[in-house]
């Protein structure tokens, strides 16, 4: 069996990507305001920062975030964040180094990332923090939604 290389895979993956690839989020939930700029070409100046983190997401998620994490703080919960709005290159190197989700990956083929629309976020969790998460996170507007990936939760409220 031949091997192929990352971009045939990428390009394979990108032409299949309502066949297998999780998270692509339908037309009708992407963020109206985004939607101009595209998935992963948003301005970090039309995300809102998340607080002091360094993260940006799209305004509504981004505030019920903040929120969320002090409601947990609260409770004596920690929740830290590892990764948040991707742009499409970025996107493009998670899928690099990450492969393909349909392929057995963690990642999602660039451009249809969650992530590119800021309305995902990767937590870091202990134990405590994810029990706390799965038990309060829908007050929040928040889903676990990709069944590999624990740390990544997904705003789906609208605003």
């Amino acid at each position: 069996m031949a091997t192929r290389s990352f971009a045939d895979v990428l390009s394979e993956a990108t032409a299949n990507a309502g066949s297998g690839a999780p998270r692509v989020l339908r037309s009708d939930t992407y963020p109206p305001e985004l939607t101009a700029y595209g998935n992963g070409r948003i301005p970090a100046a039309a995300l809102q920062p998340v607080g002091s983190t360094g993260h940006r997401l799209w305004a509504p998620a981004a505030t019920s975030l903040e929120s969320m994490i002090m409601a947990a703080s609260q409770d004596g919960v920690r929740i830290g964040i590892t990764d948040s709005y991707r742009s499409y290159d970025a996107q493009v190197d998670v899928a690099r180094r990450k492969g393909l989700y349909a392929e057995g990956g963690l990642a999602a083929v660039p451009g249809t990332s969650d992530h590119g629309w800021g309305r995902s976020v990767d937590l870091d969790l202990d134990d405590a923090a994810q029990r706390w998460m799965r038990i309060n996170a829908g007050r929040f507007g928040y889903v676990e939604d990709v069944p590999r990936e624990p740390w990544h939760w997904t705003y789906t409220a609208r605003p």
